[in-house]
């Protein structure tokens, strides 16, 4: 990979977002300071590189060079990595091109989280570790995993330590992506923040939302600002309501933050990685695909869907599920919308593309904006007595135990 220029000094801040240097993770410099969000049952091998095909465009576009992004698995749970589950050792995965190798674990025990780091590192499965204590989802944080787990400070500091000890000597860093807190009234994130940059973490992410808005409302972006301000010696990323680039260039621009990380944003729209790269090499070059090139696209998405399974069916019916995003605000009528919604195969896949307007030009506005789920806030389901106090009780140790169990096998 390319280093550009050296990094600024710790805790700058970067007013000018195209002046923004490669984001550097440990031994590994990204020349666009963009990260790919894990996503469940999303961010695949397949999707993965899909991304990474449109980042290298778009930094090809603005004449630079190296990795364009950090493209990160989708969640991997420790304990099924131990166990050696099969459909989590398919998960993590890569292509041989793919570099830096970047896999998310979910912990809620040091334990195991310390065995699977060491499955990763010592067998070479892994060229970058992250953290995942930003689940909302009410399975999760019931048995006090995901966004639930920080409030938990010692337990916390357990697993981030148990995994950057088992990593560091293979010089693969860690980094921990994580929410602003709970709720309002629990906030976890610059406290937890202090604690991962104590044991050694590399780098911090921040959705800037509370498990309780979980995706609704709006990222409270002051918090990233927040969080910049506080944590000086390690990069410091900003997720949340990163639509286009331009929403990424005004992150950096009001928080300083050093890079940023884009999920939902990108679904249904891979080429998002394009417009990243090229704006933080200083270019305007942007995509703006007709509905065919979109077809074209969802169709690739859905050749390496079925080439990553192993399996026609099982790659179809899961390009299903991408198939509103990638039509969002286009003239596609109901009825074959639900059809494509229901192909079992690349051919029935061209033949329900072909009766479209391949012609019809990017809908703008109509396709802009927030897509993937939304909701609205609600409260947080969590073990009994959960925010009673910081401190882990042993019945409470054994719901978290529990935890990667019910999870276990992604």
């Amino acid at each position: 990979m390319t280093v550009l220029e050296a990094p600024p000094a710790p805790g700058a801040l970067v007013r000018d977002p195209s002046a923004l240097p490669p984001l550097q993770i440990g031994r590994h410099t990204i020349t666009s300071p963009v990260v790919l969000a894990p996503m469940a049952g999303i961010t695949n091998r397949a999707f993965r590189r899909l991304c990474r095909q449109y980042g290298d465009d778009g930094s090809v576009a603005a004449g630079a060079s190296g990795a364009t992004s950090l493209y990160v698995s989708e969640m991997i749970t420790s304990r099924a990595l131990v166990e050696r589950v099969p459909l989590t050792m398919k998960l993590i995965e890569t292509d041989p091109d793919e570099n830096p190798r970047s896999i998310q674990l979910y912990c809620t025990d040091p334990l195991n989280a310390g065995k699977a780091a060491r499955i990763l590192a010592s067998e070479g499965r892994a060229d970058h570790i992250d953290l995942n204590f930003g689940c909302p989802v009410p399975k999760v944080t019931r048995k006090g995993g995901g966004s639930a787990l920080p409030w938990k400070t010692e337990l916390f500091r357990g697993i981030v330590s148990a995994v950057v000890r088992e990593a560091s000597p293979y010089d693969i860093p860690v980094t921990v992506k994580m929410r602003k807190g709970i709720d309002t009234d629990h906030l976890t994130y610059l406290e937890a923040a202090r604690i991962a940059e104590g044991e050694g973490v590399a780098a911090v992410a921040l959705h800037a939302r509370t498990a309780a808005q979980a995706y609704s409302g709006h990222a409270d972006w002051s918090a990233i600002r927040t969080l910049k301000e506080t944590v000086t010696s390690i990069p410091v990323l900003g997720n949340g309501d990163i639509w286009s680039a331009e929403d990424a260039m005004r992150m950096v621009a009001e928080t300083g933050c050093d890079g940023v990380v884009v999920g939902r944003g990108c679904l249904g729209r891979p080429w998002l990685f394009t417009d990243l790269a090229a704006a933080f090499a200083g270019s305007d070059a942007r995509v703006d695909p007709t509905l065919g090139e979109v077809c074209a696209t969802l169709r690739r998405h859905a050749e390496y869907l079925v080439e990553f399974y192993d399996d026609e069916l099982k790659g179809c019916r899961d390009i299903r599920k991408h198939i509103a995003w990638y039509f969002k605000g286009f003239p596609v009528g109901s009825q074959l919308r639900h059809q494509l919604a229901l192909v079992d195969s690349l051919a029935a896949l061209d033949d329900l593309v072909a009766g479209l307007d391949l012609d019809a030009p990017w809908p703008g506005a109509a396709a802009d904006g927030p897509r993937g789920r939304a909701g609205s806030e609600r409260r947080v389901v969590l073990p009994d007595g959960w925010l009673d106090t910081q401190e882990l009780t042993a019945e409470q140790a054994a719901w978290v135990a529990e935890a990667e169990a019910e999870n276990s096998g992604g």
